[in-house]
């Protein structure tokens, strides 16, 4: 490499700990949704077999609600046409979902740009959802999702697309390889004393 290439994609490593650090915090949300997720499915199976319609009336009336009135009653007669097969679906549904939400946060926290750009579209995807459901009806919670996913969603784009988040990623990338390179060069040393 010239010295004009070397010089071009030095980078600052307070810069590049500040990269990999919010991009691998994506990461950590995206496996701890993959995990809420996967225990969600496994809470899906456990109703399998179960009397769905009397364990949805309990719940409601523990919940000191009338099951007469209308959301209760929709909750009740919902749960009474569940399926086990029905469940068991959601179930791989859910387990399906949590798998590519782990794949995702592996690739970012080692921060691949194929994982970006997949987080970019499947977070873009979200935000005309996102924003149609805040018009609809304005909470503080779709608020801050729609907030969240927009700011995550711009800031993976700021890294996939900049100059600076490039050369970031070419460092770490760099840091990886001269570690694996040493932790190599560590091992065939030791085998060449232990032949000695």
């Amino acid at each position: 490499m010239s010295e004009a290439q070397t010089h071009t994609t030095e980078i600052p490593q307070r810069v590049v700990t500040e990269i990999a650090a919010g991009v691998r915090v994506v990461a950590f949300f995206e496996a701890l949704k993959g995990v809420l997720v996967l225990v969600a499915g496994f809470g899906l199976l456990a109703l399998v077999h179960r009397d769905l319609e009397d364990l949805a009336e309990r719940l409601v009336r523990h919940s000191h609600l009338n099951p007469a009135s209308h959301y209760p009653r929709v909750f009740i007669e919902a749960a009474a046409r569940t399926s086990d097969a029905r469940l068991r679906t959601l179930a791989a549904l859910a387990f399906a979902y949590s798998c590519v939400r782990f794949v995702e946060a592996y690739g970012l926290w080692k921060m691949r740009a194929w994982a970006e750009w997949f987080a970019i579209i499947s977070g873009g995807l979200y935000l005309p959802v996102e924003l149609y459901e805040l018009i609809e009806r304005a909470t503080l919670i779709r608020a801050g999702v729609l907030v969240v996913n927009l700011l995550t969603v711009s800031y993976l784009l700021y890294v996939r697309l900049s100059r600076t988040g490039h050369m970031a990623e070419e460092a770490i990338h760099r840091t990886e390889a001269d570690k694996k390179a040493e932790k190599k060069a560590e091992k065939e040393e030791r085998k060449a004393h232990a032949t000695h």
